[in-house]
């Protein structure tokens, strides 16, 4: 088993969008595949956000494209997250349980 699937990813859904009109949640969780897929929609693009220690993306990787965050609780809103509050966000953390 490869360590990608290990990962939790996280998603945000921005209110305007289509996805969120369906379902009302504004977080869920999402399996690889539906990432690749978002990542691959250019009427939406997604931002994704790595919120792992250094110390994990040192040993594991990072997803390709994704922004680092300073910290996994404690980043600069403004400065680290898209101006753009629409935006379609994914987080991901390492499962450490």
């Amino acid at each position: 088993m490869t360590r990608l699937p290990l990962l939790v990813l996280g998603l945000l859904l921005a209110p305007g969008l289509s996805i969120a009109a369906e379902s009302k949640e504004k977080f869920r969780l999402i399996e690889v595949p539906e990432l690749e897929s978002m990542q691959k929609d250019a009427r939406s693009p997604v931002t994704v956000l790595d919120a792992n220690e250094a110390e994990f993306r040192d040993k594991n990787g990072v997803i390709p494209g994704a922004r680092l965050l300073s910290s996994f609780d404690a980043y600069d809103l403004k400065q680290e997250l898209p101006a753009d509050r629409n935006a379609p966000l994914v987080f991901y953390c390492s499962n450490r349980l």
